[in-house]
Protein backbone atom coordinates (compact mmCIF):
# COMPACT_ATOMS: atom_id res chain seq x y z
CA UNK A 1 0.00 0.00 0.00
CA UNK A 2 1.64 3.23 -0.93
CA UNK A 3 2.09 5.44 1.85
CA UNK A 4 1.29 9.17 2.28
CA UNK A 5 3.51 12.10 1.04
CA UNK A 6 4.31 12.98 5.12
CA UNK A 7 4.85 9.29 5.94
CA UNK A 8 8.03 9.02 3.66
CA UNK A 9 11.49 9.97 5.19
CA UNK A 10 12.70 13.15 4.41
CA UNK A 11 14.85 12.31 1.41
CA UNK A 12 11.74 10.88 -0.01
CA UNK A 13 9.84 13.69 0.61
CA UNK A 14 12.45 15.96 -1.50
CA UNK A 15 12.67 13.08 -4.22
CA UNK A 16 8.91 13.15 -4.56
CA UNK A 17 8.97 16.62 -5.10
CA UNK A 18 11.34 16.97 -7.52
CA UNK A 19 9.38 14.30 -9.69
CA UNK A 20 6.38 15.73 -8.80
CA UNK A 21 7.91 18.97 -10.41
CA UNK A 22 8.88 17.18 -13.22
CA UNK A 23 5.54 15.48 -13.61
CA UNK A 24 3.54 18.27 -13.72
CA UNK A 25 6.26 20.54 -16.09
CA UNK A 26 5.73 17.25 -18.85
CA UNK A 27 1.69 17.64 -18.26
CA UNK A 28 1.87 20.74 -19.05
CA UNK A 29 4.34 20.02 -22.11
CA UNK A 30 2.42 17.67 -23.62
CA UNK A 31 -1.38 18.52 -22.80
CA UNK A 32 -1.31 21.95 -22.34
CA UNK A 33 -2.84 21.39 -18.72
CA UNK A 34 -1.60 23.67 -16.45
CA UNK A 35 -1.30 22.24 -12.71
CA UNK A 36 2.04 23.92 -11.78
CA UNK A 37 0.31 26.26 -9.19
CA UNK A 38 -1.92 24.54 -7.67
CA UNK A 39 -1.68 24.12 -4.31
CA UNK A 40 1.13 21.62 -4.05
CA UNK A 41 -0.69 19.86 -0.44
CA UNK A 42 -3.59 18.82 -2.25
CA UNK A 43 -1.62 17.68 -5.29
CA UNK A 44 0.29 15.92 -3.44
CA UNK A 45 -2.30 13.87 -1.81
CA UNK A 46 -4.16 12.84 -4.77
CA UNK A 47 -1.13 12.11 -6.99
CA UNK A 48 -0.38 10.05 -3.86
CA UNK A 49 -3.82 7.87 -4.03
CA UNK A 50 -2.75 7.93 -8.18
CA UNK A 51 0.14 6.03 -7.59
CA UNK A 52 -2.21 2.91 -5.70
CA UNK A 53 -4.51 3.23 -8.61
CA UNK A 54 -1.67 2.82 -11.43
CA UNK A 55 -0.13 0.18 -9.53
CA UNK A 56 3.17 1.89 -9.77
CA UNK A 57 5.58 2.78 -6.98
CA UNK A 58 7.15 6.74 -8.16
CA UNK A 59 5.88 9.68 -9.79
CA UNK A 60 8.69 9.27 -12.75
CA UNK A 61 6.78 6.06 -13.34
CA UNK A 62 3.71 7.38 -13.58
CA UNK A 63 5.01 10.27 -15.66
CA UNK A 64 6.49 7.88 -18.13
CA UNK A 65 3.01 6.21 -18.45
CA UNK A 66 0.77 9.68 -18.71
CA UNK A 67 3.38 10.82 -21.67
CA UNK A 68 2.74 7.53 -23.20
CA UNK A 69 -0.65 6.68 -22.87
CA UNK A 70 -3.50 9.76 -23.16
CA UNK A 71 -5.45 7.07 -21.82
CA UNK A 72 -3.86 7.46 -18.43
CA UNK A 73 -3.42 10.97 -18.86
CA UNK A 74 -7.34 10.78 -18.83
CA UNK A 75 -7.45 8.66 -15.94
CA UNK A 76 -4.46 10.68 -13.84
CA UNK A 77 -6.71 13.85 -14.99
CA UNK A 78 -9.52 12.91 -12.89
CA UNK A 79 -7.26 12.69 -9.55
CA UNK A 80 -6.22 16.47 -10.46
CA UNK A 81 -9.15 17.91 -11.16
CA UNK A 82 -11.65 18.22 -8.10
CA UNK A 83 -15.39 17.61 -8.81
CA UNK A 84 -16.90 18.12 -5.30
CA UNK A 85 -20.15 20.33 -5.30
CA UNK A 86 -23.85 20.30 -4.31
CA UNK A 87 -26.71 22.07 -5.58
CA UNK A 88 -27.14 25.69 -3.05
CA UNK A 89 -24.34 24.99 -1.38
CA UNK A 90 -23.17 27.44 1.78
CA UNK A 91 -27.22 28.35 1.33
CA UNK A 92 -26.77 32.33 2.84
CA UNK A 93 -24.75 32.98 -0.44
CA UNK A 94 -27.68 31.93 -2.46
CA UNK A 95 -30.04 33.91 0.25
CA UNK A 96 -27.80 37.35 -0.48
CA UNK A 97 -27.69 36.76 -4.12
CA UNK A 98 -31.33 36.35 -3.90
CA UNK A 99 -31.94 39.55 -1.79
CA UNK A 100 -29.35 41.76 -2.51
CA UNK A 101 -28.10 40.73 -6.00
CA UNK A 102 -30.40 40.10 -8.41
CA UNK A 103 -32.65 42.96 -7.24
CA UNK A 104 -29.43 45.21 -9.08
CA UNK A 105 -29.38 43.10 -12.01
CA UNK A 106 -33.09 43.64 -12.85
CA UNK A 107 -32.19 46.99 -13.81
CA UNK A 108 -30.36 45.63 -16.91
CA UNK A 109 -31.84 44.99 -20.22
CA UNK A 110 -29.83 41.93 -20.95
CA UNK A 111 -27.55 39.92 -18.30
CA UNK A 112 -24.21 37.43 -18.43
CA UNK A 113 -23.40 35.42 -15.99
CA UNK A 114 -20.32 33.61 -15.95
CA UNK A 115 -19.95 30.34 -13.59
CA UNK A 116 -16.29 29.63 -13.39
CA UNK A 117 -15.00 26.09 -12.69
CA UNK A 118 -18.90 25.00 -13.19
CA UNK A 119 -17.68 21.05 -12.02
CA UNK A 120 -20.35 18.77 -12.54
CA UNK A 121 -23.06 21.58 -12.62
CA UNK A 122 -25.04 22.21 -9.43
CA UNK A 123 -24.36 25.51 -9.36
CA UNK A 124 -25.07 26.37 -12.68
CA UNK A 125 -28.52 24.97 -11.88
CA UNK A 126 -28.85 26.67 -8.70
CA UNK A 127 -28.07 29.88 -10.41
CA UNK A 128 -30.29 29.02 -13.16
CA UNK A 129 -33.68 28.29 -10.56
CA UNK A 130 -32.89 31.44 -8.86
CA UNK A 131 -32.70 33.60 -11.80
CA UNK A 132 -36.02 31.67 -13.28
CA UNK A 133 -37.85 32.34 -9.84
CA UNK A 134 -37.01 36.45 -10.07
CA UNK A 135 -37.81 36.18 -13.53
CA UNK A 136 -34.57 36.99 -14.89
CA UNK A 137 -34.58 33.75 -17.20
CA UNK A 138 -35.79 35.10 -20.97
CA UNK A 139 -32.80 37.69 -20.63
CA UNK A 140 -29.82 36.01 -18.62
CA UNK A 141 -26.93 34.27 -20.66
CA UNK A 142 -24.94 31.75 -18.36
CA UNK A 143 -21.70 31.07 -19.42
CA UNK A 144 -20.50 27.73 -17.81
CA UNK A 145 -16.58 26.63 -17.37
CA UNK A 146 -14.15 23.95 -16.85
CA UNK A 147 -10.88 22.25 -17.62
CA UNK A 148 -12.62 18.63 -17.22
CA UNK A 149 -14.89 17.89 -20.57
CA UNK A 150 -15.87 14.85 -18.83
CA UNK A 151 -17.29 17.41 -15.81
CA UNK A 152 -18.84 19.47 -18.40
CA UNK A 153 -20.38 16.56 -19.91
CA UNK A 154 -22.01 15.70 -16.95
CA UNK A 155 -23.16 19.35 -16.28
CA UNK A 156 -24.95 19.39 -19.38
CA UNK A 157 -26.25 16.04 -18.62
CA UNK A 158 -27.65 17.54 -15.34
CA UNK A 159 -28.38 14.76 -13.73
CA UNK A 160 -27.73 13.36 -9.98
CA UNK A 161 -28.34 10.64 -7.97
CA UNK A 162 -31.88 10.39 -5.85
CA UNK A 163 -30.07 9.98 -2.63
CA UNK A 164 -28.39 13.35 -3.07
CA UNK A 165 -31.72 15.36 -3.52
CA UNK A 166 -33.18 15.42 0.39
CA UNK A 167 -29.77 17.71 0.65
CA UNK A 168 -30.44 19.79 -2.42
CA UNK A 169 -33.87 20.16 -1.06
CA UNK A 170 -32.81 21.56 2.25
CA UNK A 171 -30.62 23.65 0.82
CA UNK A 172 -32.75 25.24 -1.59
CA UNK A 173 -35.25 26.47 1.04
CA UNK A 174 -32.59 27.58 3.10
CA UNK A 175 -31.45 29.40 0.24
CA UNK A 176 -35.18 31.01 0.17
CA UNK A 177 -36.75 28.96 -2.39
CA UNK A 178 -39.93 29.90 -3.69
CA UNK A 179 -40.87 26.95 -5.10
CA UNK A 180 -40.62 22.89 -4.11
CA UNK A 181 -37.26 21.75 -5.45
CA UNK A 182 -39.09 18.90 -7.57
CA UNK A 183 -40.96 21.37 -9.99
CA UNK A 184 -36.95 21.90 -11.48
CA UNK A 185 -36.21 17.93 -12.07
CA UNK A 186 -38.01 14.54 -13.18
CA UNK A 187 -37.09 11.10 -12.98
CA UNK A 188 -34.72 9.39 -15.91
CA UNK A 189 -31.80 7.39 -15.95
CA UNK A 190 -31.76 6.01 -12.42
CA UNK A 191 -31.97 9.50 -11.09
CA UNK A 192 -33.13 12.84 -11.21
CA UNK A 193 -32.94 15.41 -14.48
CA UNK A 194 -32.53 18.69 -13.40
CA UNK A 195 -31.74 20.26 -17.24
CA UNK A 196 -34.81 20.18 -18.85
CA UNK A 197 -36.26 24.17 -19.80
CA UNK A 198 -33.07 25.05 -17.46
CA UNK A 199 -30.84 23.86 -20.17
CA UNK A 200 -32.30 26.86 -22.42
CA UNK A 201 -29.52 29.96 -23.22
CA UNK A 202 -26.65 28.24 -21.13
CA UNK A 203 -23.16 28.02 -22.93
CA UNK A 204 -20.86 25.36 -22.08
CA UNK A 205 -16.64 25.66 -22.79
CA UNK A 206 -13.93 24.19 -21.84
CA UNK A 207 -11.72 27.23 -20.15
CA UNK A 208 -8.74 27.27 -18.13
CA UNK A 209 -7.68 29.45 -15.19
CA UNK A 210 -4.67 28.76 -15.54
CA UNK A 211 -3.81 29.56 -19.17
CA UNK A 212 -6.54 31.24 -21.05
CA UNK A 213 -7.93 35.03 -20.76
CA UNK A 214 -11.09 37.01 -20.51
CA UNK A 215 -14.19 35.65 -23.33
CA UNK A 216 -16.86 37.84 -22.36
CA UNK A 217 -18.33 41.13 -20.65
CA UNK A 218 -20.12 39.46 -17.58
CA UNK A 219 -22.65 40.91 -14.69
CA UNK A 220 -22.01 38.60 -12.51
CA UNK A 221 -18.83 36.00 -12.29
CA UNK A 222 -19.57 33.05 -9.49
CA UNK A 223 -16.27 30.85 -9.05
CA UNK A 224 -16.88 29.13 -5.84
CA UNK A 225 -14.46 26.47 -3.86
CA UNK A 226 -12.27 26.53 -6.36
CA UNK A 227 -9.35 29.34 -5.54
CA UNK A 228 -8.54 26.92 -2.74
CA UNK A 229 -6.87 24.64 -4.51
CA UNK A 230 -4.56 27.80 -6.33
CA UNK A 231 -1.27 29.38 -5.09
CA UNK A 232 -1.16 32.50 -4.47
CA UNK A 233 0.10 33.47 -7.70
CA UNK A 234 -2.33 31.58 -9.54
CA UNK A 235 -4.84 33.02 -7.55
CA UNK A 236 -4.27 36.50 -8.37
CA UNK A 237 -4.31 35.45 -12.12
CA UNK A 238 -8.04 33.97 -11.75
CA UNK A 239 -9.41 37.01 -10.21
CA UNK A 240 -7.85 39.65 -12.61
CA UNK A 241 -9.83 37.56 -15.36
CA UNK A 242 -12.61 38.31 -13.05
CA UNK A 243 -11.92 41.73 -12.80
CA UNK A 244 -11.58 42.25 -16.25
CA UNK A 245 -14.55 40.09 -17.27
CA UNK A 246 -17.02 41.97 -15.25
CA UNK A 247 -18.70 45.27 -16.08
CA UNK A 248 -18.75 48.23 -13.25
CA UNK A 249 -20.00 47.43 -10.56
CA UNK A 250 -20.71 43.55 -11.85
CA UNK A 251 -20.44 41.21 -8.93
CA UNK A 252 -17.82 38.61 -7.69
CA UNK A 253 -18.84 35.88 -5.63
CA UNK A 254 -16.38 33.63 -3.66
CA UNK A 255 -16.54 30.30 -1.79
CA UNK A 256 -16.85 30.49 1.97
CA UNK A 257 -13.08 29.92 2.89
CA UNK A 258 -11.95 32.27 0.05
CA UNK A 259 -11.70 36.00 0.03
CA UNK A 260 -10.04 39.52 -1.76
CA UNK A 261 -8.83 40.60 0.93
CA UNK A 262 -5.46 39.50 0.60
CA UNK A 263 -4.89 39.63 -3.49
CA UNK A 264 -3.54 41.61 -5.47
CA UNK A 265 -7.36 42.93 -6.52
CA UNK A 266 -8.57 43.88 -3.73
CA UNK A 267 -8.31 47.74 -4.18
CA UNK A 268 -10.76 47.03 -7.49
CA UNK A 269 -14.08 45.68 -5.53
CA UNK A 270 -16.13 46.77 -2.36
CA UNK A 271 -16.79 44.03 -0.17
CA UNK A 272 -20.56 44.01 -0.98
CA UNK A 273 -21.84 40.98 1.27
CA UNK A 274 -17.91 40.17 3.00
CA UNK A 275 -20.13 37.36 5.39
CA UNK A 276 -20.87 35.53 2.14
CA UNK A 277 -18.49 36.37 0.30
CA UNK A 278 -19.75 38.71 -2.66
CA UNK A 279 -17.81 41.65 -3.66
CA UNK A 280 -18.95 44.50 -6.25
CA UNK A 281 -16.48 45.87 -8.58
CA UNK A 282 -15.72 49.52 -8.18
Amino acid sequence: MTRSFYELSPQRMRDFDIELTLLLEAIYLKYQHDFRHYAMSSVRRRLTQALEEFDVLTLSQLQDRIIRSEADFNRLFHYLTVQVSDMFRDPPYFRALREHVLPLLQTYPSIKVWVAGCSTGEELWSLKILFDEAGLTERTLFYATDISPEALARAEAGIYALDRIAGFTRNYLASGGKHSLSDYYHAAYGGARFAGSLKERVVFADHSLSTDEVFLEAHLVSCRNVLIYFDRGLQDRALGLFERSLVRRGFLGLGSKESLRFSNHYSGFDEFRERERIYQKR
